[in-house]
């Protein structure tokens, strides 16, 4: 029973509003991903950047791939 009153507490006081002193970093991401380095703003991050970018590529190809394919299922005529 003690244990669920301090899961409780817990609950309440992690969804309280007290202020938090939380370092603004945006301005940071920004002068960074900002700078004229001659790198598109998808490969700044670095090589997580482009792992995450070429995986979003290759399931956006072969989701259109596959949309097509069934596209040209549907429209071949039924064999009877």
């Amino acid at each position: 029973m003690r244990h669920l009153m301090n899961l409780q507490r817990l609950a309440v006081r992690s969804f309280s509003v007290t202020p938090r002193q939380m370092k603004n970093k945006v301005p940071e991401y920004q002068k960074f991903f900002q700078a004229d380095n001659g790198l598109p703003v998808h490969i700044k991050g670095g090589s997580t950047d482009v792992i995450l970018y070429r995986i979003t590529m290759g399931i956006t190809l072969a989701g259109t791939c596959f949309s097509l394919y069934w596209l040209l299922v549907a429209c071949q005529p039924r064999n009877k």
